[in-house]
């Protein structure tokens, strides 16, 4: 009985997150019903400007502790509404809130671990066990794995509290650069054009941040074909 308890945090931070996907409230974030609703929006940021970013920060750490995979959406949302260092800054403060929750939760239903861990855990924990700083940094860095997922697989690897909110805040802050600049390019994009189509992701404004992305998610193998070159001269 003690062992359902333990979990049951973690439960149900699962089953709100399924409730809020299955809900169909992130469709209202969507590119399509803020370009329909920016007036409005705009004038209740301006009108209750702590509020709105309040409500904002409050969302996103709901949607980063419950792991919907719908968070990207939201952070989008942040940046077409408030801007790049402003939706930034709020984005950042939900993601580590939100991962810290999950974290907790995780860490209070796996205990002390397991013989038998879960299977990306399995393919984490050598790398963790010899290296856990840079390899919770290149974790948090490198989008390899959902977010939620590798928060979850650093709980049950026991990282460190101090590290892993500290690998989460900065690595999470440097892709929320991107991502809000791609929501705020959006924005620029659609009062220019005033429609919704394709042709958004060909504007300057997006395409650079997207660019970013790209170059985020290409890192790991870079990285792997440069070891694997120093060890091939080294071995010469």
């Amino acid at each position: 009985m003690s062992r359902w308890r333990a979990a049951l945090p973690l439960a149900l931070l699962l089953l709100a997150g399924v409730v809020l996907f299955a809900s169909g409230s992130l469709h209202a974030l969507t590119p399509s019903q803020l370009l329909a609703h920016q007036a409005e929006l705009h004038a209740l940021i301006a009108q209750h400007p702590w509020l709105t970013r309040l409500a904002y920060v409050g969302l996103l750490t709901l949607g980063v502790a419950t792991g919907i995979p719908g968070t990207i959406v939201i952070i989008l949302a942040g940046g077409f509404a408030f801007g790049v260092i402003d939706a930034t800054l709020t984005s950042s403060l939900g993601l580590t809130l939100g991962a810290l929750i999950l974290y907790l939760a995780s860490r209070q239903a796996f205990g002390p671990g397991s013989a038998q861990p879960p299977p990306l855990t399995a393919r984490l924990h050598h790398g963790f066990e010899r290296h856990p700083v840079s390899y919770t940094l290149f974790l948090r860095f490198v989008p390899v794995l959902p977010f939620g997922a590798v928060t979850v697989a650093l709980a049950w690897l026991r990282c460190p509290l101090w590290l892993f909110l500290g690998a989460s805040w900065l690595g999470g802050t440097v892709s929320l650069v991107f991502e809000t600049s791609i929501g705020a390019g959006l924005a620029d994009a659609v009062s220019e054009s005033g429609s919704i189509g394709v042709g958004l992701f060909m504007h300057r404004e997006v395409l650079l941040p997207l660019g970013g992305i790209a170059l985020l998610a290409l890192l790991p193998l870079l990285l792997e074909r440069l070891v694997r070159w120093r060890r091939r001269h080294s071995g010469e």
